[in-house]
């Protein structure tokens, strides 16, 4: 692991100009975010040496580096998930990539489906916890130190102060946010409705097949951490509906904007 790591950090680094400073996960259908970087690095997951490549719809699957808003970033557009075949520990390689290109900070994002009456489709979501329901853990496997804290403590796992820079930036363009807490399947089947009463009975208000994983890795390696969700879609408990990857993209699509201007905003507070 180490080796493979360290191999496709120097990959990057070759590449890119400058070291990144703020990473970003765009999650389903919120890539456009990668069109606002100047001076755009394209480098797509197949040549970074031991990357696996995205395989979910929308998933573009590569590194887009260039500066935002002046600040350099390293944004994957499009993520890696547990569903696709990947271990666990092969869809958090990016992050320990991109810590190791020199990233301090961590945004990721994601669609994801509600299971609190008050997270309308379109909504924004902070996230301020998260329920691994996933059945595994990134970390499970040798103790190797050099990827970081053995037992790392997740009493918060997305840092408190940029929860309120998003707040705050929120408030100023007059966007409604929310925060929850995220629980994390393995998918790629959608959730049932007595999973989804179970999961309210647990604490949780959205649920997703992705971003838990990352987290746990980055807070391993010491990155502060920002989640937002963009609720996609109503669970269950509230209709009996099938769920359909285009009503999940559309709503995605429809609450861009908005994402968009905090990201930019937030990174700059950084």
């Amino acid at each position: 692991m180490i080796e493979a790591i360290r191999e496709a950090r120097n990959y990057l680094q070759d590449i890119l100009p400058r070291t990144p400073k703020v990473g970003i996960v765009l999650g389903t259908g919120l890539s456009g975010l990668a069109s606002m970087v100047k001076d755009p690095v394209v480098i797509p997951y197949g040549e970074v040496p031991h990357h696996p490549v995205s395989t979910a719809p929308s998933h573009v699957g590569q590194y887009v580096f260039g500066s935002l808003e002046g600040v350099d970033v390293l944004m994957m557009q499009g993520r890696l998930h547990y569903y696709e075949g990947y271990t666990m520990q092969e869809i958090t390689f990016p992050i320990r990539v991109m810590q190791g290109a020199g990233i301090t900070h961590l945004i990721v994002t994601n669609a994801a489906g509600s299971l609190n009456e008050s997270m309308q489709p379109g909504d924004l979501v902070i996230l301020r916890d998260h329920i691994n329901f996933m059945g595994t853990n990134p970390l499970i496997g040798p103790d190797d130190p050099l990827l970081g804290e053995r037992f790392p403590s997740m009493h918060q796992p997305y840092d408190t102060a940029i929860i309120n820079k998003i707040e705050a930036i929120a408030a100023a363009h007059n966007i409604p946010i929310k925060q929850g807490v995220y629980t994390a399947v393995s998918g790629p089947s959608l959730e049932t409705t007595a999973e989804c009463h179970m999961f309210v009975g647990l604490g949780s208000d959205l649920v997703g097949m992705s971003t838990v994983p990352e987290v746990i890795v980055g807070i391993q390696t010491g990155l502060k951490i920002a989640g937002i969700s963009v609720v996609t879609n109503l669970s269950n408990i509230f209709h009996s509906k099938a769920h359909t990857q285009e009503e999940i993209r559309k709503y995605a699509a429809q609450a861009q904007n908005n994402l968009q201007m905090i990201i930019v905003s937030l990174i700059n507070q950084l």
